[in-house]
């Protein structure tokens, strides 16, 4: 008879976990405490317009083949591809920006416009994250955080100072110029830390930004769950949504099922792609791995203030995505990691999904997603998102010359209170656990409990880290240690 797997939560590593495990011959069942799949990739749709409420980024599209591969597939199986050009452009000023277009040559090009010689100084820090990528997304990040030795290959050996010195650092040390520093420190914030607080390994986020591209998969990024949904059910998964984990039973030191909505459902492994913080209320306390003071003492990845806006217009001189890098960065930082608050002149990101995309707005108008990075843990109230909301909306109309304000349709916003009420998030964090040295592979809560057998984790707050393509793996690896073990 079939060992029967059930899962909590349907974000993209529980989807991920549960295509490998039906795979492999395991009779699996998904509860998801929301209407709807897809964690926080789900989908807002509202008087004919569609917004991913999460994940808006299409980065690492090998990570995405590889995933479908497994399953003797191709991600165009299942969704259309478009690779963006721009890829995304960045303002400074008023109407002063730089645009990132879509291949390494063009934004050569664009450096070197702004700082003559940089060119040169790009394809040489660009092929060390192209050496980077090729060992970490080809090998390392497929390693379960078992142990150290993970990370010792001839490859790392050779990189290992790497590990002791920082993003920042290296960026500042190749480019003088304050905006090209600041467009290339700009993708390790998707690893949820300081660039000052991130190993320089990871400079490999640089490779997937410039030497890989940005894409945008037709319809919405919620296009790939409904295509980990169309796998999973192919293979035998049963999604129960609306059904919240409230506990999970331990007989004898073993996992051996849950309690959802009063009912009792018996399984012989449970796996978690809920928060992992969240995962270990639902036991009872001497089964925790982790502390409260632990959780505290962690370094987590920012929480956001987000708003899905409907414009009755075309909105001018913006990409479909866009950042707005006009106040000083460093002082935003200071309000997420080292004195949390909520930051006086924030850095804010704006996605235009309907100027590639016209499944996502009527016509002649437009879709607009923004995003403010904030500290998690802060106190979330309406009066304070529209106060925030006010400030980046006055400033998009300053630097980009035009009205908007008046052309708003509706607005929704989403923050820390709805990260925590939506996801069960610890301190409603957005993104999981920051990847900085001390929180790196081996360093992460661990994949299988160690308190409890036959109970395991996958998802942002494990390995191999935050952000969908490593979610993806995080499936993989759960999946591969469930199937070593049992």
């Amino acid at each position: 008879m079939k060992k029967t797997i059930i899962i909590l939560g349907s974000g993209f590593s529980s989807l991920a976990a549960s295509c490998y495990l039906a795979k492999a011959g395991y009779s699996v069942t998904i509860f998801e405490k929301n209407a709807t799949i897809g964690g926080r990739a789900r989908q807002l749709k509202k008087d004919g317009f569609t917004f991913d409420i999460g994940p808006t980024w299409y980065w690492m599209p090998d990570v995405f083949e590889r995933f479908f591969s497994d399953f003797g597939k191709k991600p165009s199986d299942y969704y259309t591809l478009e690779k963006l050009n721009p890829a995304y452009s960045v303002y400074f000023g008023k109407n002063d920006f730089i645009t990132i277009e879509d291949t390494l040559e063009k934004i050569c090009k664009a450096f070197e416009k702004e700082e003559p010689g940089s060119s040169v100084k790009l394809k040489s820090f660009i092929t060390n994250a192209k050496s980077n990528y090729d060992i970490a997304i080809k090998d390392l990040v497929y390693n379960p955080g078992v142990s150290p030795l993970e990370l010792v290959t001839p490859e790392t050996i050779k990189k290992l100072n790497q590990f002791f010195s920082n993003i920042k650092k290296d960026v500042n040390k190749a480019f003088k110029n304050k905006r090209l520093a600041q467009i290339l420190e700009f993708p390790v914030l998707f690893l949820g830390a300081k660039p000052s607080d991130t190993p320089s390994f990871y400079n490999f986020m640089n490779y997937a930004d410039f030497g890989l591209g940005t894409f945008h998969p037709q319809k919405g990024m919620y296009q790939v769950i409904l295509a980990l949904k169309s796998l999973a059910e192919e293979l035998g998964v049963t999604i129960k949504t609306e059904n919240p984990v409230d506990e999970i039973i331990v007989s004898n030191g073993k996992a051996s099922g849950i309690i959802s909505k009063g009912k009792t459902y018996s399984a012989d492994i449970i796996v978690s792609g809920a928060d992992y913080h969240h995962t270990e209320t639902l036991l009872d306390e001497p089964y925790r791995q982790y502390s409260e003071n632990y959780w505290n003492k962690k370094t987590f990845a920012p929480s956001s203030l987000l708003f899905y806006v409907g414009f009755n217009k075309k909105i001018e001189n913006v990409d479909h995505h866009t950042l707005f890098f006009d106040v000083d960065f460093d002082v935003h930082a200071k309000a997420i990691y080292d004195n949390p608050k909520w930051p006086e002149h924030p850095l804010f990101y704006a996605s235009f999904p309907s100027k590639t995309d016209t499944s996502t707005a009527p016509e002649d108008k437009e879709a607009g997603i923004f995003l403010i990075p904030l500290a998690p843990g802060l106190h979330d109230t309406p009066e304070l998102r529209e106060t925030y909301f006010n400030k980046i909306i006055n400033r998009l109309e300053d630097l980009t010359s035009q009205s908007v304000k008046d052309h708003i349709i509706f607005k929704e916003s989403f923050c820390i209170n709805d990260f925590i009420n939506d996801y069960n998030s610890f301190k409603g964090n957005a993104y999981g656990m920051a990847n900085t040295l001390l929180q790196t592979a081996f360093l992460r809560p661990k994949l299988k409990s160690k308190k409890v057998n036959n109970l395991y984790f996958t998802g942002q707050l494990t390995v191999p880290g935050p952000g969908v393509p490593p979610s993806l793996i995080s499936g993989k690896l759960v999946a591969d240690l469930v199937i070593k073990h049992h």
